[in-house]
């Protein structure tokens, strides 16, 4: 039988009793891999003691906790189906949430309590736990029900082709959906980051990318326990708390969407011993080269970046420290026992697997592997589309070079088409990135009465000075982009919409479009 992500947790246990396992910084919490068991135990057993069943599942809207972390492997223990959800969605996309996994259980904190007191009543058959101080009236005392529970393992039989979480997705072209995953993907994907990141049971990773994701959850923070390392939870990102508590926690391990390479960037990380940083992993976006290049000079570690989705577990390639620039621009090869294509896209259904594209060419890049979802929960048609012969559909446009490794040219619904010319955002943004006034960019098109449509660039500048004709002359001067794809005018904004993983939101930049060419454009 394949192991469970319960039985990893217990094994890890057995190894490592007494080495430091997790720490809370937000509430100065410690505990041992024994001490964390003894947690997660309880937990377990309030769970089960609550009526909750093997194949229920259990909620948590929290932002990074240990409660979060202890939630995941308790859960995992009884077989319960674990529902992380994004804290930063509104009540009406929570209670959505809700009506759709049906969860026995929600944990959540203070941070999020005006979301959950605005829609609990709605749902009188759910459990509300909150895992702070002055509990409200209508949820139950998270502490009080775990430290009155049995510390001794739950005597459930788990399997691994049981369902381990449902993951939601993040809603951008539609309502979101359940990604449902196995035990067993995960501790393919835990092995497989294991491999590729070299990690050492010596390791001290920051949790500061938000735990409801899979990119931290499956990527990082499942794999640290599996091999024994430490986790270091950040309650949320905060740049120059995260650069804090490198130095102070001595962490080798770091996790950050672009973005938030970005903003750490944007500090005097001078003024901070990043000296025991060894190795950051990226994801969830392209980052361009010139980011990289500066990670490297003024954090001092090597990067590797990721590649895949919700629904793939997350990760599919890795373009490794060594290749950033040999290869920059690539998303690198499909990891230990993934398989990818480049395939003819079409309009009138799923691409078909056979009809594969030569080295170069961009079509829908399709993939598959052990780490692939089960299906969206209670989705059947949605999960036949997205898996077509076996294959995952990812909707992503890219193509694959000679040597194998695979470019994402961008989403299918986020190319342009002007003029008759395709064009992709993310070559262009990557040659605005290199701007010195450039913090952050989004390229999107824009209906054009003569083009079709026509290139823009929405702008966070670094330099308050730059504008729009000295960025024109920039994309003039530069050798990788054709006249056709120059932007055509520059929209000026505070900040770029993102979602939990740090994916510009482009649909609400087109929706904004028309108010921000009235307030904020330039050139």
């Amino acid at each position: 039988m394949y192991m469970t992500i319960g039985e990893v947790f217990s094994q890890t246990v057995r190894k490592f009793p007494k080495k430091e396992a997790v720490v809370d910084i937000a509430k100065g919490r410690r505990y041992t891999y024994v001490q964390w068991e003894q947690e997660v135990n309880r937990l377990a057993n309030a769970l089960l003691e609550a009526g909750v069943q093997k194949g229920d599942r259990v909620s948590t809207v929290l932002y990074n906790t240990f409660e979060l972390g202890t939630a995941f492997f308790a859960c995992a223990k009884i077989g319960a189906v674990f529902n992380p959800i994004n804290f930063r969605l509104k009540p009406k996309e929570i209670a959505y949430i809700f009506e759709d996994a049906m969860p026995k259980v929600v944990l959540f904190e203070k941070a999020v309590e005006p979301q959950i007191t605005s829609i609990h009543d709605q749902f009188p058959h759910i459990s509300f736990w909150y895992i702070d101080e002055d509990t409200p009236a209508y949820a139950a005392d998270y502490h009080m029900l775990v430290q009155t529970a049995k510390v001794t393992p739950p005597a459930i039989e788990v399997r691994e082709s049981d369902m381990y979480a449902m993951m939601y997705t993040s809603g951008t072209t539609g309502r979101p959906k359940g990604v449902m995953h196995r035990h067993r993907d995960m501790i393919e994907q835990s092995m497989i980051c294991n491999a590729v990141m070299r990690i050492r049971d010596t390791d001290r990773g920051l949790v500061s990318a938000p735990m409801f994701h899979c990119a931290e959850l499956h990527c990082c923070f499942l794999p640290r326990v599996h091999a024994g390392a430490t986790n270091v939870i950040l309650h949320h990102f905060d740049p120059k708390l995260v650069l804090k508590t490198i130095e102070q926690e001595r962490i080798t391990l770091l996790f950050a969407a672009p973005t938030m390479w970005n903003m750490l960037l944007q500090e005097n990380v001078s003024d901070y011993d990043l000296s025991s940083l060894r190795l950051g992993l990226y994801g969830a976006a392209p980052m361009a080269p010139v980011l990289v290049k500066e990670c490297q000079e003024r954090l001092g570690i090597q990067l590797i970046q990721a590649y895949g989705m919700t629904e793939m577990g997350p990760a599919v390639t890795f373009l490794l420290e060594d290749e950033q620039f040999t290869k920059a621009g690539s998303a690198g090869r499909a990891c230990l026992n993934h398989e990818i294509r480049v395939v003819r896209p079409r309009e009138d259904g799923p691409s078909d697997p056979d009809e594969v594209l030569p080295p170069g060419e961009v079509g829908e890049i399709i993939m598959r592997g052990p780490c692939m979802m089960a299906g969206y929960y209670n989705r059947e048609e949605a999960t036949a589309k997205a898996v077509y012969k076996g294959w995952y559909h990812s909707g992503d446009l890219g193509y694959i070079d000679e040597d194998g490794y695979l470019y994402v040219a961008d989403r299918v619904d986020d190319m342009i088409i002007s003029g008759g010319e395709n064009v992709y955002p993310r070559e262009v943004e990557d040659v605005l990135y290199e701007h010195r006034g450039v913090l952050d960019v989004a390229v999107v098109g824009e209906p054009d009465e003569k083009w079709g449509e026509k290139v823009v660039a929405f702008v966070v500048k670094k330099d308050p000075d730059v504008t729009a004709e000295e960025l024109e002359q920039f994309c003039k001067n530069s050798d990788r982009l054709a006249p056709y794809k120059r932007p055509r005018a520059y929209y000026f904004v505070d900040a770029l919409p993102r979602n939990a993983s740090g994916k510009i939101q482009k649909f609400l930049l087109r929706e904004q479009m028309k108010n921000v060419a009235k307030s904020g454009k330039e050139g």
